[in-house]
Parts: C-alpha cells; sequence; structure tokens
C-alpha cells in the first residue's frame, strides 16, 4: 500500500509541474501582452492598425533580414531567367492566326482508323500466343500528342505559350509504354547490312520506336556516351557517337532560340525488360536480349549499323537511360520532303565538297531555285546558327512538310551528334552566315539579347535542362561553350555588316528578291 500512496504522489507531482510550465511559459506572456498594449493606449482601445504600427516600429535592430524581404521576394519572382526571357518582348509579342498544318477533323478519322487497326493486329497476336487479353486501346481527342499535332502551323511545331507542350513532356516521361519496335529505316536495311563496312550506313545508333499508352509514339536512343565524355579527335563526325542528351539539350535550345523546329524531346529511365522486351512483338527484336555476365539485361540492333554484341546497350540491371523523341504527324496525314543541304559534307576520308574550297560559294546556290528567293536560305543560315552552337557537323539533309510550299520552315531533327566536343568551336558550320552574309532580324536580335548578362544563354540552358528528368543534361563545360560560340556568331555577323552595310545583312524574314541577294552576298 505504501508503494501505491508513492506512485500516485509522483504522478501528482508531475502533473504539478507540467501544469506551472503552461502557466509560465503560454499563459503568463499572453496576459502581459494584453496588459502592455492596454497600458499604451489607454483603458478600452482597440486600434490594430496603430497596434501594427507601433509592433513595426518596435523590430529590433538584428532582424535586417527582415528589411531586405520584399527585394527577395522580387528576386525569387523574377529570378527565373527563363521566364523573364520568355516574358520579354521578343517572345511575348502575340502571335497572329497561321495556316493549320492538318485539318482537325480529318486527323482525328485518320488516327481511329489507325487505332482501331492496332487494337485488331494486338488482339489476334495475343489469340495466337494464348496470352490473356489486356484494355482496349483508345483514342481520346484531350491527348497532349494528338493535340501538338494539331498546333502545328506555317510557322513553327508549336506555339511560344503552349500548354499541351508542357503536358506532352509529362505525358512521355510517365506513361508506361505498349509496344516497342526498330524503326522503319532500321527495318528496311535488315540483312542488307554488311557489318564488315569500315562507316555503317547514315544513323549509326540503335533506336527504337516506342508506343505509349495514349497511342502516342516517341524514338527512344539509349546512352552511348556518358556526358563527361568528349568526342576522340580522330573520329569524323560520321562515325561520331550518338548521345541522347544531345537530343535533349538541342530541343530546349531550339525553344530557347525562339526556332520552335525540334519536336518536343525528354529524358526517361527505360525498363528495358519490361517497357521493351515485354511489349514487342517483333520476334526479331526479342531475339537479341540477352544477360551480360554483370546480370544487366541487353539488348543490340541485329545487323543493322550494330551488328555485335559488343555495341550492345545494357540496363542497371534492367534501367537504361535515354531520350525519347515525340513523333511528328504520319507521312499519309503530312508529307513531308527530305532535300540535300547545299552546304552538306564530304562522307568520305578523303576529299571537299565545292564550298570548303570556294569563299564565294553562296553566289552559285542564290542562283539555285528555291534559293534565289523567298526565306528557304535565311532558314538554311538559321539552322546553320543552330547547329554552330549545339557544335553538330551531320545535317546532310534537312526536311519540310510539303504543305507549307517553298516558305515553309525547315525541320531541325536528328540533332544526337551535337553536343560532342565542348573544348572545340567546328567554324566551318558557320559557312552559311559567313558566305552569304545574311540574317534575320529576329534571329540577331534574340542572339543578342542571350549575350547579355541578365539573359545569359548558359544560363538561360542550364534553368530550362534542370526541368528534365535527367538533369543534369549537359555538362558545364558544354554550357559555357554555347556562350562562346555566340560570341563568334555575332562577331561574324558584326564583319558582315562592316563589309556590306547593316541594311544588306539584316533583313527581315520576308520574300527576298534577287536582286536583293546580289548585295548581299557580294564578296567583300
Amino acid at each position: 500500500m505504501l508503494g501505491l500512496r508513492r506512485d500516485r504522489l509522483l504522478i501528482l507531482l508531475l502533473l504539478g509541474a507540467l501544469l506551472s510550465a503552461d502557466l509560465y511559459f503560454h499563459l503568463w506572456p499572453q496576459v502581459r501582452r494584453r496588459l502592455a498594449r492596454a497600458g499604451a493606449h489607454g483603458p478600452g482601445c482597440s486600434c490594430p492598425a496603430e497596434e501594427a504600427a507601433a509592433a513595426a516600429a518596435a523590430w529590433p535592430p538584428s532582424t535586417e533580414p527582415w528589411t531586405r524581404l520584399p527585394e527577395q521576394r522580387s528576386t525569387q519572382t523574377a529570378g527565373s531567367k527563363l521566364r523573364r526571357l520568355f516574358s520579354h518582348p521578343l517572345y511575348s509579342a502575340p502571335e497572329g492566326p497561321a495556316e493549320k498544318l492538318l485539318s482537325g477533323q480529318e486527323a482525328l478519322r485518320y488516327y481511329r482508323r489507325k487505332v482501331a487497326r492496332w487494337n485488331r493486329r494486338h488482339k489476334i497476336y495475343r489469340e495466337e500466343r494464348n496470352l490473356t487479353s489486356d484494355s482496349i486501346t483508345q483514342l481520346r481527342q484531350e491527348a497532349s500528342w494528338l493535340q501538338f499535332h494539331l498546333g502545328i502551323n506555317r510557322y513553327a511545331l508549336y506555339p511560344r505559350s503552349s500548354p499541351p507542350i508542357d503536358q506532352l513532356l509529362r505525358d512521355t516521361q510517365n506513361f508506361g509504354t505498349i509496344s516497342a519496335d526498330y524503326s522503319q529505316d532500321e527495318k528496311a536495311l535488315l540483312g542488307a547490312c554488311d557489318c564488315t563496312q569500315i562507316v555503317k550506313p547514315s544513323g549509326v545508333h540503335l533506336k527504337l520506336v516506342l508506343r505509349f499508352q495514349d497511342f502516342g509514339k516517341a524514338m527512344f536512343k539509349p546512352m552511348r556516351q556518358k556526358r563527361d565524355e568528349e568526342t576522340p579527335e580522330d573520329f569524323f563526325y560520321f562515325v561520331d557517337f550518338q548521345r541522347h542528351n544531345a537530343e535533349i539539350a538541342a530541343f530546349h535550345l531550339d525553344r530557347i532560340l525562339d526556332f520552335r523546329r525540334v519536336p518536343p524531346v525528354v529524358g526517361r529511365m527505360i525498363n528495358v525488360t519490361k517497357e521493351i522486351l515485354e511489349v514487342t512483338k517483333n520476334e526479331i527484336l526479342q531475339s537479341v536480349f540477352f544477360v551480360s555476365p554483370a546480370s544487366n539485361v541487353c539488348f543490340f540492333a541485329k545487323c543493322p549499323y550494330m551488328c555485335k554484341t559488343e555495341y550492345a546497350v545494357c540496363g542497371n540491371p534492367h534501367l537504361l537511360e535515354g531520350s525519347l523523341s515525340v513523333f511528328l504527324p504520319s507521312l499519309n496525314l503530312a508529307p513531308r520532303i527530305s532535300i540535300p543541304n547545299p552546304w552538306i559534307r564530304s562522307y568520305t576520308f578523303a576529299g571537299k565538297e565545292e564550298w570548303e574550297v570556294n569563299p564565294l560559294y553562296c553566289n552559285t546556290v542564290k542562283e539555285i531555285y528555291p534559293y534565289s528567293s523567298g526565306t528557304r536560305l535565311l532558314n538554311i543560315i538559321d539552322m546553320a546558327i543552330f547547329d554552330f552552337l549545339i557544335g553538330n557537323m551531320d545535317r546532310h539533309h534537312y526536311e519540310m512538310f510539303t504543305k507549307f510550299g517553298d516558305d515553309g520552315f525547315l525541320l531541325h531533327l536528328d540533332n544526337a551528334r551535337g553536343f560532342g566536343k565542348h573544348s572545340h568551336d567546328e567554324i566551318s558550320i558557320l559557312a552559311p552566315l559567313e558566305q552569304c552574309c545574311i540574317i534575320k532580324k529576329t534571329t540577331l536580335l534574340r542572339l543578342q539579347l542571350l549575350a547579355q548578362p541578365a539573359y545569359k544563354l548558359s544560363d538561360i540552358m542550364r534553368e530550362s535542362l534542370l526541368e528534365d528528368r535527367l538533369a543534369p543534361v549537359l555538362t558545364e563545360p558544354h554550357l559555357l561553350a554555347l556562350d562562346r560560340r555566340l560570341q563568334i556568331i555575332l562577331k561574324a555577323v558584326e564583319e558582315c555588316i562592316e563589309a556590306n552595310g547593316e541594311d544588306n545583312v539584316v533583313v527581315d524574314a520576308e520574300p527576298l528578291e534577287t536582286d536583293a541577294f546580289d548585295r548581299m552576298t557580294q564578296p567583300s
């Protein structure tokens, strides 16, 4: 009994101590503050505004950071250089109505037929293999990839402010795959590839077409080279690796330059077992999967380009990093034409093209249709500026939508050979600009803006690339190389202006007459 009484006494003492602490630390300070306010304003005074002013005046000097808080808030709001760039008048000017690439109703009918045909073939495939049936794929009109296709117009692949593009990037990063296959060009080369060749056919890269649960498609390019590896000095541009991170960075740079000619690209970790092997119906693709000695799941291309297992790509053990480039509309809906670049390079170990030995080569180009008038040559120069910034020497062709005719924009596709050497600036890529000495006024204004400290190109790119799941996409030396190359471009334009006059070099992107080209391309 004595022990029980002692326990009760201890409990009572503990409760009393807790109550005293609560009274001292919580209730008494509140009573003291109320008494102080009553004494300051007199009995019965309730003046919230005066109380707030008095509190602010009485704030101790040690709270100096509070006095900087409004500035800090403003900095946070305006601290995003990317947001400020896209709010600049050069980027925020309203875009007028433009001719659309696709008819909405025609596109919906076409894709509904494609979905129905895919469901039929998928059902037959599963029945033949006694596989359990899964859900039927349906076409949703609000699907982000479909909205992207419907938004393509005469001037760009997407408008400056385009919520569907932001949603498309998220969907491409998150949606599960329902099929995987080789690309069409790889299928065309099956059985025709000579693995003894020193120089493989164009597109030396293992790439796959992945289809997602919303029926959208993207080209998957797996990681072949680490970010901090530079292209070996002895590599020719046509045997160089293709880099998945270059595809991602090229999309962001294209948007920052306001060209909007690169289809949306995101980085993603792909489970090669679940998202490729288990969903592909291609038996050849199934047959090239194997488990490496390190217990990683790997696969390779069977004869197209990379013919041996040493060229395989491997997961870790299943996850593989890569880029996903969203597909453009079907060629049946939106035909495209592929045109050789006038400044195409020689794809041999020796030999040079005419433009490499003739500084007046542009005079020849401007006499050839369609470069003799219109905006085609100006668009070629835009493309050369873009390629110089990313270090891409492999622009042998360019594509255009046939619907928009000769003055349509050029598609900046296949940028995986960019960002190979941050320590080297390949000046020859700028040959169209240096030889023709013309540039769009809007292009020049944006380049000048991106050279200013407030809109520094490397800072804008760094911030933009942080939005990608595989960030950091580029190493710091590659980002800094962008600033250096931008200054080289501006210096080339300045030299052209000194030689030919600003009116002859900086032109509006309106159709140009032949006599204007004559003035612009005279040798200095």
